[in-house]
């Protein structure tokens, strides 16, 4: 039997291992989504979820994961979810550049005098 997942599928690779609660809950979810998202119609849908819950062993479940979606297999960068973060596109509140700039304005002022000072005392 061909099929369209990648080896390194866990449903490919080994497909003997018994299917657990987690991952029939996870593929169940898949299929709510798929269908919710018009992916599937009623029929494919319903047939799908009786070899879900027929299915004892990863390999048999080969048949119910194809053509859905592929799962995410990367974590979200922490600061997506940050309290800054906002929608895509959506600017952020400007930073408050007065302390650094501060900063930066009495260093140039400090050097400047202690050139002044030196410029004096060689005289």
């Amino acid at each position: 039997m061909s099929s369209d997942l990648p080896i390194s599928s866990p449903y490919r690779s080994t497909p003997e291992v018994p299917v657990s609660e987690a991952e029939r809950n996870q593929v169940n979810s898949r299929l709510n989504a798929a269908f919710e998202a018009g992916r599937l119609d009623s029929e494919d849908y319903q047939a799908r979820l009786d070899r879900l819950f027929a299915a004892g062993t990863l390999g048999e479940l080969v048949p119910v994961v194809e053509g859905l979606p592929p799962l995410q297999t990367y974590a979200e960068p922490a600061i997506v979810h940050g309290p800054t973060a906002g929608r895509p596109g959506e600017l952020t509140a400007a930073r408050d550049a007065r302390g650094p700039a501060l900063l930066v304005v009495g260093g140039l002022v400090a050097a400047v005098v202690l050139i002044a000072v030196l410029l004096l005392l060689a005289l």
